[in-house]
Protein backbone atom coordinates (compact mmCIF):
# COMPACT_ATOMS: atom_id res chain seq x y z
CA UNK A 1 0.00 0.00 0.00
CA UNK A 2 1.59 3.49 -1.16
CA UNK A 3 -0.13 5.53 1.68
CA UNK A 4 0.79 9.78 0.49
CA UNK A 5 -0.86 11.41 3.56
CA UNK A 6 0.21 10.40 6.60
CA UNK A 7 -0.69 11.72 10.01
CA UNK A 8 0.28 11.15 14.20
CA UNK A 9 -2.45 9.07 16.23
CA UNK A 10 -2.99 12.54 17.79
CA UNK A 11 -3.52 14.55 14.54
CA UNK A 12 -6.43 12.14 13.43
CA UNK A 13 -8.28 12.16 16.84
CA UNK A 14 -8.36 15.98 16.56
CA UNK A 15 -9.16 15.95 13.10
CA UNK A 16 -11.97 13.58 13.11
CA UNK A 17 -14.84 12.58 14.99
CA UNK A 18 -14.97 9.90 17.77
CA UNK A 19 -16.99 7.70 15.40
CA UNK A 20 -15.12 8.54 12.45
CA UNK A 21 -11.68 7.88 14.41
CA UNK A 22 -13.11 4.42 15.44
CA UNK A 23 -14.22 3.53 11.96
CA UNK A 24 -11.26 4.75 9.93
CA UNK A 25 -7.89 4.58 11.67
CA UNK A 26 -9.18 1.28 14.31
CA UNK A 27 -11.13 -0.67 11.91
CA UNK A 28 -14.42 -0.22 13.51
CA UNK A 29 -17.87 -0.27 12.12
CA UNK A 30 -20.93 2.07 12.76
CA UNK A 31 -24.53 0.69 13.43
CA UNK A 32 -26.35 -0.15 10.25
CA UNK A 33 -29.14 2.49 8.80
CA UNK A 34 -27.38 5.56 11.11
CA UNK A 35 -25.39 7.22 8.27
CA UNK A 36 -26.76 6.42 4.73
CA UNK A 37 -28.66 9.77 4.69
CA UNK A 38 -26.71 11.47 1.65
CA UNK A 39 -28.54 13.57 -1.04
CA UNK A 40 -29.76 11.65 -4.24
CA UNK A 41 -28.01 13.90 -6.64
CA UNK A 42 -24.80 13.89 -8.66
CA UNK A 43 -22.04 13.91 -6.59
CA UNK A 44 -19.09 12.45 -5.64
CA UNK A 45 -17.92 10.33 -1.91
CA UNK A 46 -14.78 11.29 -0.41
CA UNK A 47 -12.79 10.37 2.33
CA UNK A 48 -13.57 11.92 5.44
CA UNK A 49 -9.63 11.43 6.19
CA UNK A 50 -7.69 13.05 3.30
CA UNK A 51 -10.51 14.17 1.00
CA UNK A 52 -9.63 11.44 -1.77
CA UNK A 53 -12.38 10.71 -4.19
CA UNK A 54 -13.33 7.62 -3.89
CA UNK A 55 -16.91 6.97 -5.19
CA UNK A 56 -19.66 8.18 -7.49
CA UNK A 57 -23.51 9.23 -6.98
CA UNK A 58 -23.61 6.87 -10.43
CA UNK A 59 -21.92 3.58 -9.01
CA UNK A 60 -24.20 3.93 -5.99
CA UNK A 61 -27.13 1.67 -5.31
CA UNK A 62 -29.45 0.64 -2.34
CA UNK A 63 -28.47 -2.96 -1.05
CA UNK A 64 -30.66 -3.05 1.80
CA UNK A 65 -28.31 -3.04 4.54
CA UNK A 66 -28.10 -0.05 5.43
CA UNK A 67 -24.27 0.83 4.54
CA UNK A 68 -23.70 2.92 1.30
CA UNK A 69 -23.15 0.74 -1.73
CA UNK A 70 -21.37 0.68 -4.56
CA UNK A 71 -21.10 -1.26 -7.43
CA UNK A 72 -17.35 0.15 -7.91
CA UNK A 73 -15.05 2.24 -7.40
CA UNK A 74 -14.57 5.94 -9.04
CA UNK A 75 -11.30 4.98 -10.14
CA UNK A 76 -9.43 1.12 -9.76
CA UNK A 77 -6.80 3.38 -8.10
CA UNK A 78 -8.77 4.76 -5.76
CA UNK A 79 -8.88 2.04 -3.01
CA UNK A 80 -6.99 -1.29 -1.85
CA UNK A 81 -7.98 -4.18 -0.60
CA UNK A 82 -6.86 -6.71 1.97
CA UNK A 83 -8.18 -9.96 3.45
CA UNK A 84 -10.03 -9.14 6.81
CA UNK A 85 -10.10 -12.62 9.65
CA UNK A 86 -11.69 -10.34 12.50
CA UNK A 87 -14.86 -11.86 14.05
CA UNK A 88 -14.44 -15.72 12.92
CA UNK A 89 -15.07 -14.13 9.20
CA UNK A 90 -13.25 -13.87 6.03
CA UNK A 91 -14.08 -10.67 4.14
CA UNK A 92 -12.52 -8.64 1.99
CA UNK A 93 -11.55 -5.17 3.95
CA UNK A 94 -11.70 -1.98 1.66
CA UNK A 95 -9.16 1.28 2.67
CA UNK A 96 -8.55 4.28 0.96
CA UNK A 97 -5.75 3.85 -1.16
CA UNK A 98 -4.14 7.73 -0.34
CA UNK A 99 -4.07 7.17 3.79
CA UNK A 100 -5.32 3.88 4.41
CA UNK A 101 -8.27 4.87 6.17
CA UNK A 102 -10.85 1.84 6.66
CA UNK A 103 -14.10 2.00 4.53
CA UNK A 104 -15.58 -1.17 4.66
CA UNK A 105 -15.56 -4.15 3.01
CA UNK A 106 -16.48 -5.39 -0.97
CA UNK A 107 -18.76 -8.41 -1.21
CA UNK A 108 -19.52 -10.75 -4.51
CA UNK A 109 -23.22 -9.92 -4.35
CA UNK A 110 -23.67 -6.20 -6.12
CA UNK A 111 -25.14 -5.77 -9.32
CA UNK A 112 -24.10 -5.87 -12.69
CA UNK A 113 -21.92 -4.97 -14.23
CA UNK A 114 -19.45 -5.79 -11.72
CA UNK A 115 -21.36 -8.20 -9.10
CA UNK A 116 -19.55 -6.34 -6.72
CA UNK A 117 -21.32 -4.57 -3.34
CA UNK A 118 -18.57 -2.25 -2.03
CA UNK A 119 -20.54 -1.95 1.71
CA UNK A 120 -19.13 1.31 3.04
CA UNK A 121 -19.29 3.02 6.49
CA UNK A 122 -21.43 6.51 5.88
CA UNK A 123 -19.17 8.21 8.65
CA UNK A 124 -15.52 7.35 6.15
CA UNK A 125 -17.34 9.45 3.58
CA UNK A 126 -18.21 13.30 2.50
CA UNK A 127 -20.50 13.63 -0.53
CA UNK A 128 -19.33 16.85 -2.56
CA UNK A 129 -22.20 17.77 -5.34
CA UNK A 130 -21.45 17.59 -9.23
CA UNK A 131 -21.64 20.44 -10.95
Amino acid sequence: MTISVQKTDEEWRAQLSDLAYKVTRKHGTERAFTHDNFPKEPGTYRCICCDAPLFDQAQKFDSGTGWPSFWAPLDETAVETQEDRGFFMRRTEVHCAACAAHLGHVFPDGPAPTGLRYCMNGVALKFEPGE
